[in-house]
């Protein structure tokens, strides 16, 4: 397995926006998170969140189509890339989310960027005083932060077999792990 250096490395390779440098940093800590609180290998669930746009800046057209080739040719192995591809479920590919830390990054990674919208809208601009009523105010609003999918979320959430204010509520816990 490529160590988490080389996974920053390659992210980096394709990815020069902040933006998307910041989302995969936050998506990776939730994935961690989840994995620790899951009792699953935090490196992997980690290294998945952080890859799991790799392609996303460069192919938004092709986005988990040219991923694999990009992780192949960075020394990624193929357990990864399938559960990469796999956060693009019905989206932009047919590679169902079958695995728990699948499902979780399907779930989540829409999700951590409904949360990061809020936050900005909060005075500390922070998650660590973000609270699940506020969450849930914004994602009724399909206007607000209309590029993170409602349908994606709650898709998830069903994926996971949890209620929908539960993953909002271990998404925020996960974010304030690593958001600032």
């Amino acid at each position: 397995m490529i160590t988490r250096e080389e996974a920053f490395e390659l992210l980096k390779k394709y990815n020069k926006d902040e933006f998307h440098i910041q989302h995969a940093l936050t998506v990776e800590g939730t994935m961690r998170y989840f994995a620790e609180k899951l009792g699953y290998d935090k490196e992997f669930w980690g290294m998945v969140g952080l890859l799991h746009d790799i392609d996303f800046e460069l192919y938004p057209d092709e986005h988990c189509k040219k991923a694999p080739e990009l992780l192949k040719e960075g020394g990624v192995e193929d357990d990864m890339i399938h559960s990469i591809v796999s956060h693009g479920y019905g989206i932009c590919v047919d590679v169902k989310p079958e695995h728990i830390m699948e499902k979780m990054l399907f779930a989540t990674d829409e999700l951590t960027g409904l949360i990061g919208a809020c936050a900005l809208m909060r005075p500390s601009k922070s998650v660590q005083d973000m609270e699940l009523k506020s969450v849930k105010k914004k994602f009724k609003q399909s206007n607000f932060a209309a590029g993170c999918s409602r349908d994606v979320i709650k898709q998830g959430a069903e994926m996971l077999g949890w209620e929908l204010d539960e993953l909002i509520q271990e998404t925020i816990l996960a974010m304030r792990t690593c958001c600032d």
